[in-house]
């Protein structure tokens, strides 16, 4: 059977955050575990949001290339 610890393991989370929370819920703090686990989930966000914007900045900079060069090659 899988454990919330090896599913905080799979999504990224720290061994050590991952035991912290584990040991939350099997003492019955399960509040206190879940608001642990949203904290980390906002954090993924975070990361997502940062990488989308850079993967955006490229796609901008790809555009451009492309214009450049259909501009360039339709002028000869």
């Amino acid at each position: 059977m899988e454990t919330v610890k090896s599913h905080l393991l799979d999504a990224g989370c720290p061994e050590q955050a991952a035991c912290a929370v584990e040991r939350l819920c099997s003492d019955g703090r399960l509040d206190d575990a879940l608001h642990q686990m949203k904290v980390f989930r906002c954090e993924l966000m975070e990361e997502l949001h940062q990488s989308q914007r850079k993967v955006d900045c490229l796609d901008h900079l790809i555009r451009q290339t492309e214009k450049e060069i259909k501009a360039t090659t339709e002028r000869r």
